[in-house]
């Protein structure tokens, strides 16, 4: 229950008004250039005016009529001593125009002063520049608690002193107020016009980059993917095919030989379709799967998030490739050491691809894989003495060799293809290593 007397309620109110009041509900306004300039031409322009309106009224003494046969002399500055005061006036006050988008505040405080200082007969030494003040502190001030405060206290004053009466246009002013005010709405409208269609513009821009960027990431996403499909499809299903070939030629004849090639195609099937799994769970995880149960569930996702092959199951992969009758011999020179997964990975596919093609276009023929690792470089061959193509293997388009090109520049690595002296092809891979 709050115990707290008004008197007491009204010093916090007052003293979290005086703090709020301090707090700038914004960042301060940073004019531009151009609204810098203009500042400063508005305050030249209106300083040059009410400086002649001073130099021009002085000495002068003004008769008015306040009632029928009754007149009221209006005494204004005179002498020098008058003429500094109100050249001074009208100085000040038009010059803190300038400031006015920086320090709306302050140029408020100021004018008002300078306002309140000006003789009720020359009120228009400070008037137009006391307006122009109090709508830049309205517009501009980031304190708007203060604002809200000084804004009524400033208007009151003024209204309150000797200058309550606005001073009086002359006739042949008229037309020209009634034109200015025309004509900034007409800048006015015209700028927000102009920003309105570069905001456009550069929205339009933006979206078309946009779409060019991500249709770029599309493109490189399915060039990546079809790279993937292809490493797992081409090797596996080329062994598979090899040895399902054979063993239908011999399965009347050496039974046990046929059952040992159909064992080897199950296996090669099996390795398929847990690279396929490795290649589509990048592009269904997150999406599919989540909240499964149950231990084959658990198992299924394992082997989606099983590592991706690297150097260590060479002897694997060339197991499998013997397996179809390709003689294979597998050479490691170095130091073994762990490398990223990403560069195990190109370099795995360098002696798959490689080997997939002397099984696919070199039958006959025996193949040599030499992984060299050296202390600035990892270099892997893959060599075939030559051959014939199998039967019912089509040319190949070439998109094997662009995929690992593509690879081995992720690791700013390079490959080298061609036919050897002696007969039969050569594949090399030079991929720089950090030094250890």
């Amino acid at each position: 229950m709050d115990v707290r007397t008004t008197p007491a309620r009204l010093r916090e109110a007052a003293r979290e008004t005086v703090r709020d009041a301090r707090l700038a509900s914004g960042p301060p306004l940073r004019p531009t250039r151009r609204a810098w300039q203009f500042d400063v031409l508005v305050a030249l322009v209106l300083g040059i005016a009410t400086v002649y309106y001073g130099i021009d009224n002085a000495d002068v003494v003004v008769v008015r009529e306040i009632a029928p046969g009754v007149v009221h002399v209006v005494p204004r500055p005179s002498g020098p001593g008058g003429l500094a005061f109100m050249v001074t006036l009208a100085v000040i006050a038009s010059g803190a125009l300038a400031l006015r988008r920086r320090h709306p505040l302050a140029v408020l405080c100021v004018v008002t002063a300078a306002t309140l200082a000006t003789p009720q007969s020359v009120g228009r030494l400070t008037f137009y520049a006391f307006v122009i003040a109090v709508y830049s502190a309205a517009v501009y001030s980031p304190y708007r608690v203060a604002t809200l405060a000084a804004l009524p206290v400033s208007v009151a004053l003024v209204g309150t002193s000797g200058n309550s009466v606005a001073p009086i246009v002359p006739n042949q002013y008229i037309a020209l107020l009634i034109l200015v005010p025309m004509a900034v709405a007409a800048v006015g409208l015209r700028t927000w016009k102009l920003r309105t269609d570069e905001g456009r513009i550069r929205l339009s821009a933006l979206e078309r980059e946009q779409a060019e960027a991500l249709r770029r990431a599309v493109e490189h996403e399915r060039a990546r993917i079809a790279r993937e499909l292809h490493d797992v499809v081409t090797h596996n299903v080329s062994v598979m095919i090899i040895q399902a070939g054979a063993a239908r030629k011999i399965m009347n004849t050496s039974p046990e030989q046929a059952g040992e090639a159909l064992l080897a195609v199950e296996a090669g099937g099996r390795a398929a379709m847990t690279e396929l799994r490795h290649v589509m769970g990048l592009l269904t995880m997150g999406s599919e799967g989540e909240g499964t149960d149950g231990d084959a569930d658990l198992a299924d996702t394992a082997a989606d998030l099983a590592p991706q092959p690297g150097l260590d199951q060479l002897e694997t992969l060339v197991g499998r490739v013997r397996d179809t009758g390709l003689p294979v011999d597998l050479t490691v020179t170095g130091r073994p050491r762990p490398l990223p997964p990403g560069l195990e990975l190109a370099a795995y596919r360098v002696v798959q691809e490689a080997l997939t093609n002397t099984v696919k276009h070199a039958s006959g023929a025996s193949a040599a894989v030499t992984v060299a690792y050296g202390p600035q470089r990892l270099r892997v061959e893959v060599t075939d003495t030559g051959g014939h193509p199998g039967a019912g293997v089509a040319a190949g388009n070439g998109r094997g060799l662009i995929g690992l090109r593509e690879r081995l520049a992720v690791h700013d690595g390079t490959l080298n293809t061609g036919r050897r002296l002696t007969g039969g092809y050569r594949v090399e891979a030079l991929i720089p290593l950090e030094t250890p």
